[in-house]
């Protein structure tokens, strides 16, 4: 989590605004992982930016929902959809 939320923020700062979290491998997050995903969150609404997660599990997009974290990010089912959304047509 703290690799992850180290990263969000050198992306952040080289003007990247739209993070794309895939939690595919990801099978549980426990309070302190939810606690660095807001602190992203928090970064990313700095810059009016947009933070997206796909590929999560049932639990975790649960939690999201609990958590309220879902209210202030994108959600998406695999990577392809989340992508095809989140990237401008060329």
């Amino acid at each position: 989590g703290e690799v992850i939320a180290k990263e969000a923020r050198k992306l952040i700062e080289a003007g990247r605004h739209t993070l794309l979290l895939d939690l595919r491998a990801t099978r549980i997050i426990n309070s302190i992982g939810i606690s660095l995903l807001l602190e992203v969150l928090e970064h990313t609404l700095e810059v009016k930016g947009t933070l997206a997660f796909c590929s999560l599990t049932p639990s975790i997009a649960k939690t999201f929902q609990i958590m309220g974290l879902a209210q202030y990010t994108r959600i998406f089912p695999d990577r392809v959809t989340a992508l095809t959304e989140l990237l401008p047509s060329q």
